[in-house]
């Protein structure tokens, strides 16, 4: 056969090997997304709850101040983005960070800082030299909250030290396994808690008094509400994964197909040579 048939050849058995990567990245995305979508399930009766209760407690007791519940004028804004510690997962981390850059503008830099979840992210910034305060990477495909509570923590603390005075969210939302939204999400102050909600007729008593109660839940709260944002965005993490990978399976089924052709064509033409140099040989005996 003549060298470009072997050439075509290799190259098939090239993208059949890809073709197979994919396909097996492509499961374990799904599964992995099955997971996280339990467990962001899991949580979100809980948020609800704590958020149901927070809200009937602060009707109740109005006069409490807490950090997090005060408006003040805005000098430095905090944001929180989350991508993602690898690629392969089509526009995944591109989206976050682009809201990210929007959102940004062209502010000064010492008026704002930077909480990383993910190396996408982080680097990227990093890189531009952008103020990261904090970063987290290498989190498991399943987080669970033990291990981002450090950073939920050292958020919510920067906040009441009024370290920065807004706190946003930036992420990717998961909606469903083929779509994901980049969002901005205004977090901090908890101002608008009550907002949306009827007024209580239910009566509590506190103890040991308002103050120690709210002090306890609601940066409680304020950490769950960074928990949740992590979960939602490895769940569209792992489904944009999921997605790219199944496109990437697709288009070398299709390169295959061709190359298949191809290959055929090729063959064909072999043959035609082939008799026709057979022909040409009887012709010149006869």
């Amino acid at each position: 056969m003549p060298q470009n048939t072997r050439d075509i050849k290799r190259r098939i058995k090239s993208v059949r090997n890809t073709s197979q990567i994919t396909k097996a990245m492509e499961m374990v995305a799904a599964s992995k997304l099955r997971r996280v979508q339990d467990a962001v399930q899991q949580s979100k009766p809980y948020l609800a709850k704590l958020q149901d209760m927070l809200a009937n407690l602060s009707q109740s007791a109005r006069h409490v101040k807490h950090p997090l519940l005060a408006s003040r004028p805005v000098r430095r804004v905090g944001y929180l983005v989350i991508t993602a510690d690898r690629g392969l997962a089509g526009p995944y981390n591109a989206q976050v960070i682009r809201a990210a850059l929007q959102e940004f503008g062209k502010k000064d830099k010492t008026t704002f800082s930077i909480f990383a979840v993910g190396k996408r992210g982080r680097d990227f910034f990093k890189r531009r030299d952008y103020p990261i305060s904090s970063a987290v990477v290498d989190l498991a495909d399943s987080p669970t909250y033990h291990s981002i509570r450090h950073l939920a923590e050292e958020i919510v603390g920067a906040y009441e030290r009024a370290e920065f005075d807004e706190l946003y969210f930036v992420y990717n939302e998961f909606i469903n396994a083929v779509s994901q939204r980049a969002v901005v999400r205004k977090v901090l102050p908890l101002d608008s808690l009550t907002e949306g909600q009827p007024q209580s007729n239910r009566l509590y008593e506190f103890e040991p008094d308002e103050e120690a109660v709210m002090a306890a839940l609601l940066p409680r709260y304020a950490e769950t509400l960074v928990y949740q944002a992590v979960l939602d965005a490895k769940a569209s993490e792992h489904a944009a994964r999921m997605t790219a990978m199944g496109n990437a399976t697709d288009n070398a089924k299709d390169l295959i197909s061709d190359l298949t052709l191809s290959l055929n064509r090729a063959r064909q033409a072999a043959i035609t040579t082939q008799i026709a140099e057979i022909v040409g040989g009887a012709e010149a005996l006869r």
